[in-house]
């Protein structure tokens, strides 16, 4: 605590608060000088105390360093009295700030000038009362004897903008040049601002265009606001062609503002290699950096797995002793688990705990990564010592948790996590729910999942689409598909709309089962409900087609699908050449799978083996070689089935030489025989 000397002037106390650096403190000691006997504020510690509480925002002290300055009788200048209507305008209090205004010459012993009354409109469209600006506009013009400069009249051009009428702010702009009241940076950046928050970027542009043709240099505000916005709009081209005509600029610099702007949003525009070289340039001019750009980095390089360049950026940040938050920590935690660096994970655990600088996000982000790579020990402690260190658990942290033994097979021990959360009063979501009840599912325990689907409603929980396709799956997998018919009419009208991927389980479920007829009546119904069928749907319903040698059809789906926009990816293309092969239409196959680039699909060894397999279906072992020493010129080393496929071709066109030649091959490349290639091989000797 500060002991004043028993004679204080104003001029110490400037000084005291001038080097007080923590604005709460500062205005602690302007208050103890307040009270300090025989001692008045000046006007200068006046002012200095208002610009502190404006900078921090502590707007609710300003009425008490108002009413004493009343009190002292303190005669003060003009810029007093505006640090007062600017805070108020700034916080929203426009009746705060015309009461100040009206009271001026009361209050400060000053007569309000051009200045007053500009800060008394802004604060007017601050909180959008347009009437009051028109009003006090009219006033200023016709009674108050001031003439409107620049700054009123930026003013005005922010109230149309706000309006969202920037064609009038614009006509404002060109009326001031004609009148010889150049606009300036502000009067521009002003309609830029507003018209990139509308979404118009082109038209915000050339707003920025027109400035610099007419002579206005643009400040790094400008280019920060044009950058943010295309970056924002994913358009990273527009962003670095601006960044691009910044450093080019030699009237304005990039500053940290910028920085921040472009590693944040190229990185979420994946353009993160552009990032790095932004960040390099940075390094080599030696410019500012703050905690922001440091957790940008880091954030873009861990998104795209570029772990051990995050780590050397996070490492730089400690070094630079920038107070690190627990946001940044818990960035390089996640980076750290997502690509399974376990062991880092656990030494900047022990690092936040620390610095104290954990929360319930920190947990969750290590429960989860623990569980992702197995270590079930080491998450079932963390998960038990996060209450005993004070840190409560939240629906994502039994979500994750419980999840995580389902996917490691410890279905058991998540009901009883479950069972165990709810008899603490502990409140599970429909994630938590919807992963045992799949898991169950997947194992067989439908009546189990059906009794937890009861749970689910009696908690207040809704189902969800994804519980109702989890039990679905586990009808269609038991050859239960009339209950999982059902259960997709059903969804509905238990208020659980289905998706395309509830479709899709049952499309799937009925082909495989040959009930092809059916499969066509649930994508009617699919169509009929508004939805679009997807890449799977398309697939499931080719390979029904295929299946039942209704090539035809299937080509003329495949042409369908194409006109839908959509692409195909490997598996569609191996459908259809499949079925094209399997009714000999081998060149229709060929000419398919020679168009797979195209599409940007790499034909892989399922391909190569499907048309090896077609041109045997049509005794054509010459070109099922030509095939074998492509696939081999492509980089695919054959697998068995490739090996069983030659086989059993070349068995069936009579060349049971050239199939033992491949036999040996396989085993000199470690290829294993299977029950399949020797019963081929029984069978050809058999036949011979």
């Amino acid at each position: 605590m500060v002991v004043f000397p028993k004679s204080l002037s104003p001029k110490h106390v400037l000084k005291l608060l001038k080097s007080e650096k923590n604005p709460r403190a500062a205005f602690t000691l302007f208050d103890t000088a307040t009270r300090h006997p025989n001692y008045a504020h000046s006007a200068p510690v006046f002012h200095h105390i208002l610009r502190r509480l404006a900078e921090a925002r502590m707007v609710t002290h300003v009425s008490r360093v108002v009413d004493l300055i009343k009190s002292q009788e303190c005669k003060c200048d003009e810029d007093v009295a505006l640090s007062v209507i600017k805070t108020y305008g700034k916080n929203s209090m426009p009746d705060r700030a015309l009461d100040v205004f009206q009271r001026m010459s009361e209050i400060f012993g000053c007569e309000p000038g051009i200045r007053s009354y500009n800060s008394l409109l802004s604060a007017f469209v601050e909180a959008r009362q347009w009437d009051r600006v028109e009003s006090l506009f009219a006033y200023i013009e016709s009674t108050a004897g001031l003439v409107p400069n620049l700054q009123t009249y930026n003013v005005l051009i922010k109230m149309s903008c706000k309006k969202k009428q920037f064609e009038k702010a614009k006509e404002l702009l060109d009326w001031l040049w004609e009148e010889g009241l150049k606009p300036d940076v502000l009067s521009y950046s002003t309609v830029i601002n507003e018209v990139v928050k509308a979404g118009d970027l082109d038209d915000a542009l050339k707003v920025f265009d027109e400035m610099s043709e007419r002579g206005v240099e643009a400040d790094v505000t400008c280019y920060n606001i044009l950058i943010d916005g295309f970056l924002k709009g994913r358009d990273h081209n527009k962003a670095m062609e601006l960044w691009e005509r910044l450093l080019e600029d030699a009237s304005v610099y990039p500053n940290v503002k910028t920085h921040n702007i472009m590693i944040s949003g190229l990185s979420k525009c994946g353009r993160v290699d552009d990032c790095v070289k932004i960040w390099e340039r940075m390094k080599e001019n030696e410019r500012e950096k703050d905690l922001f750009t440091y957790s940008s980095m880091i954030h873009g390089l861990c998104g795209v797995g570029s772990v051990d360049q995050a780590e050397s950026v996070f490492k730089e940040l400690v070094e630079s002793k920038v107070f690190i938050d627990v946001v940044t920590y818990n960035t390089m935690l996640d980076g750290f688990c997502r690509c399974g660096e376990i062991k880092k994970s656990l030494e900047l655990w022990r690092v936040m705990e620390q610095k104290s600088s954990v929360n319930t996000v920190s947990y969750n982000i290590l429960v989860k990564g623990l569980l992702e790579y197995g270590k079930i020990d080491e998450a079932t402690m963390i998960w038990k010592l996060m209450p005993a260190k004070g840190y409560t658990a939240d629906n994502i942290t039994y979500g994750v948790y419980i999840h995580g033994l389902c996917v490691n097979g410890y279905v058991n021990k998540a009901l009883e996590v479950m069972k165990e959360v709810e008899s603490r009063g502990g409140k599970l979501d429909v994630y938590a729910y919807s992963s045992v009840i799949n898991f169950l599912c997947k194992e067989g325990r439908l009546g189990e999942a059906s009794d937890l689907v009861k749970e689910i409603s009696k908690h207040g929980v809704e189902l969800n689409s994804h519980v109702c396709n989890a039990i679905m799956s586990g009808l269609i997998r038991e050859s239960r598909l009339g209950d999982a018919s059902f259960l997709l009419k059903e969804m509905a009208k238990n208020g659980c709309r289905p998706t395309v991927v509830s479709y899709n389980i049952l499309i799937d479920g009925l082909r495989k089962a040959g009930n092809f007829g059916e499969t066509s009546s649930v994508a009617r119904d699919m169509l009929e409900n508004g939805w679009k069928p997807d890449l799977r749907t398309y697939s499931s319903l080719l390979g029904g087609l295929c299946h039942d040698g209704k090539i035809d059809l299937a080509l003329d789906l495949w042409r369908q699908f194409l006109k839908t926009g959509q692409k195909p990816d490997v598996t569609m293309h191996n459908i259809l050449i499949h079925g094209l092969c399997s009714v000999g239409k081998l060149d229709d196959a060929m000419k398919l799978a020679a168009e797979m680039e195209r599409w940007n699909c790499v034909a892989n060894l399922v391909t190569y083996n499907t048309l090896m397999e077609g041109c045997f279906v049509v005794r054509d072992g010459n070109s099922a070689t030509v095939i074998w020493g492509y696939m081999y010129k492509k980089g695919w080393q054959p697998d068995v089935i490739s090996y069983n496929t030659v086989l059993s071709g070349f068995c069936m066109c009579g060349r049971v030489g050239h199939a033992i030649e491949f036999f040996d091959d396989a085993r000199s490349h470690g290829i294993a025989p299977t029950v399949v290639t020797w019963d081929i091989l029984v069978r050809a000797v058999l036949n011979c």
